[in-house]
Parts: C-alpha cells; sequence; structure tokens
C-alpha cells in the first residue's frame, strides 16, 4: 500500500511536468512547489535526478508531434534537398539550418549549465526565487503582449531565424538555466516576442530548443546519480516520465491551437497571481 501511494504521486507528478514544461508557467517551479506539499519517500539524490529526468517524458511527446519538422532526412516533404539525386537527395537542408540554429541557441545555457549547476541549484532552488521569477516574466509577457497588439510578427517562419536571432533567444534561455520559476519555454518565447517573432514560430522554436537542453540536463543528472535505482525507484521514474509524456501530448496541441487565436497575457495573469500567493504561503510557514 505504501509503494502504491509512492505511484500515486509519481502520476500527480508527472501531470503537473506535463502541463508545465510547455505552458510559459514554469514546471521547475511548480515542481518545487509541489515537493514542498507532496514529498516522494526517496533519497534527495534520487529526487534531484527525479525533477529533471522526468522531463524526457515531455520532451519526446515534441518528438512525436513534430516529426516531420525536425527529422532531418527522407524525400517526403522534403522541401530543399542538398542535390536532387542520389544520397543528398534525402538530406533536408533547412532542417540541419534549424538545428544549427538550435544549437546555438543552446550555448549559453549548456556552458553555464555544465560549470554551475549546484551552485544555482543550492542559491536560487527555493520559494523565494520562484515567486519572484514568477511575478517578474507574468509582467513580461503581458508588457511584451501589449506592445505587440496589431502588429505582426517580423519573423513569421522557421527558416526566417538567423543565428544572430538564435543567440538573443538562447540568452533568454540562459535566464530561465539560472532561475527556477523563469519557464524554460516561457523565457525563450518572452525573448522571442519581444525581438519580433510570431507567437506560434517562437513556440514551435521554444519546443525544439528544449530538446537537446533536456536530453543534456537529464543525462547529466543520470551519469551524475550513477544509474543506481532500485526496483522501486525505476518504477515511481517510469510512471512519471510516461504521465508527462501522455499529459505532454495534449497540452501541446492544446497551446499550439490557442496561441493562433489568443495571446500570452493569461498566462502572464496567472504567473503574477501564482507568484503573490507562493509568498503569501512563504511568510505563513504553509511551504518553505
Amino acid at each position: 500500500m505504501d509503494f502504491l501511494f509512492e505511484i500515486l504521486k509519481a502520476v500527480l507528478f508527472g501531470i503537473v511536468e506535463g502541463v508545465t514544461e510547455w505552458l510559459p508557467v514554469s514546471s521547475t517551479g511548480h515542481m518545487i512547489l509541489l515537493n514542498e506539499v507532496v514529498t516522494l519517500d526517496v533519497s534527495e539524490d534520487f529526487y534531484r535526478m527525479f525533477e529533471v529526468v522526468i522531463q524526457l517524458g515531455a520532451i519526446l511527446a515534441v518528438v512525436v508531434l513534430f516529426w516531420d519538422k525536425i527529422w532531418p532526412f527522407g524525400r517526403r516533404g522534403n522541401r530543399n534537398p542538398l542535390s536532387s539525386s542520389g544520397a543528398g537527395a534525402f538530406v533536408k537542408t533547412d532542417i540541419f539550418v534549424l538545428w544549427f540554429h538550435i544549437l546555438v541557441s543552446c550555448v549559453p545555457a549548456a556552458i553555464v549549465g555544465i560549470l554551475f549547476d549546484d551552485v544555482f541549484e543550492r542559491l536560487f532552488y527555493n520559494y523565494q526565487t520562484v515567486a519572484v521569477m514568477l511575478i517578474l516574466f507574468g509582467i513580461a509577457f503581458i508588457i511584451v503582449e501589449t506592445a505587440n497588439k496589431g502588429k505582426r510578427g517580423k519573423i513569421c517562419a522557421l527558416s526566417d531565424i538567423g543565428y544572430d536571432t538564435a543567440l538573443l533567444i538562447g540568452l533568454f534561455q540562459l535566464i530561465a538555466a539560472v532561475f527556477p520559476g523563469t519557464s524554460r519555454s516561457g523565457a525563450p518565447i518572452a525573448g522571442a516576442l519581444l525581438i519580433g517573432v510570431s507567437r506560434t514560430v517562437a513556440a514551435e522554436y521554444t519546443f525544439f530548443l528544449a530538446i537537446p537542453v533536456m536530453f543534456g540536463a537529464s543525462l547529466l543528472k543520470l551519469v551524475m546519480f550513477g544509474f543506481s535505482f532500485t526496483m522501486e525507484e525505476g518504477i515511481i521514474l517510469a510512471v512519471g516520465m510516461l504521465v508527462a509524456f501522455l499529459i505532454s501530448m495534449l497540452v501541446i496541441r492544446f497551446l499550439m491551437d490557442y496561441i493562433k487565436r489568443h495571446d500570452f497575457k493569461v498566462f502572464g495573469w496567472y504567473r503574477i497571481v501564482l507568484g503573490v500567493l507562493v509568498i503569501v504561503c512563504g511568510l505563513s510557514g504553509v511551504i518553505g
């Protein structure tokens, strides 16, 4: 019965991860807050690994849903082949260029994360930082969307993103890598909107950017943990990842449909309200 209860907790963590990873509301922030209320009965080292590696389930949803846009090989749908015949006809040049841009966006967060991950986790993984970043980026979304109202994005296709734009988006991704509560999707999307990227392109590019970032972060955590799972820990991790995958499939479809007709202001207001609630709960001793 006790282990079944831990499985149910893993399901809850998977739901929260799947919902908040792609909406610009901070999955890490929500996971930190959830852990304050519902604590898995596992070692601290396992949980630190779990809260990162569970993201693999979420990222697999992106791979499945956007396979045709991210897989750089094949004749079908190849709008820009390397050559008209031979092996080059199976190479999708435009997708390779997209991945080069994504790798440029990954560089700032990758360098800082590898060098200072433990330092940032020790300094900033607390409810105070989460609350502040929730509020600040909530305000940022409202300001940016208000400024962009009625304007058409200057960058309306993934192919229009250049290396300079990719690097700027990567710098916003760096903010999310340092401060929990910022949101791995929220910070790059806000930055992309600020520099003139359309909502749809900003969301898709941010989803693709998450693939190497989250795979890299998960691999690093697994290596640091040592792959030394008990059977119970392995089941808890697998359940969390599976639920995160299934929920992410639904949430990504919802978000891509939602932003065709609406802006991101509602998420900005949600972040502000949640941030204030976190501060109140922290000061009252409910969390922290």
